[in-house]
């Protein structure tokens, strides 16, 4: 346990985390996604929503505002105006920390090969269908003088 730390991020998480720069990216993907064959580096969260991982993550990890977009969802059924419920609890747990974020929609292929270019995977326990995001790194700024 350290203070200040969400407990959920374990020593492999917070290690990913540490080690990412600014832009890499990190997919947190549902049960039924294959992220033993698609992730570079992979953590596994059994048992944990997807939610709830963004959440803890989220909360040592600023998101990239260099860029316009920086949080990623997979469109569900090939429609990006489709909203499943899980999507709606992923973009509350962005704009907890980053209210002007909205999760980017992306179509098929494209989520999965960013998924496989992402710098590292948490396989979560998220059972809803469409329970994948994609987050980008910002930069940590200096503090003080």
């Amino acid at each position: 346990m350290l203070i200040g730390i969400d407990p959920l991020l374990g020593p492999e998480l917070l290690a990913m985390l540490r080690a990412m720069g600014h832009g890499d990216e990190i997919a947190v993907v549902d049960a039924n996604y294959p992220a033993v064959a698609d992730a570079r580096r992979l953590v596994r969260m059994d048992g944990i929503d997807a939610p709830r991982i963004v959440r803890a993550i989220l909360s040592v990890m600023p998101l990239d505002d260099f860029v316009e977009e920086t949080a990623f969802r997979p469109a569900a059924q090939n429609d990006v105006d489709r909203i499943e419920p899980v999507m709606v609890e992923l973009q509350d747990a962005v704009t907890a920390h980053a209210p002007q974020v909205r999760l980017t929609p992306l179509v098929g292929k494209p989520f999965y090969d960013r998924v496989r270019s992402a710098f590292g995977v948490v396989a979560s326990g998220e059972a809803r269908l469409y329970g994948n995001i994609i987050l980008r790194k910002g930069v940590i700024r200096p503090t003080g003088g």
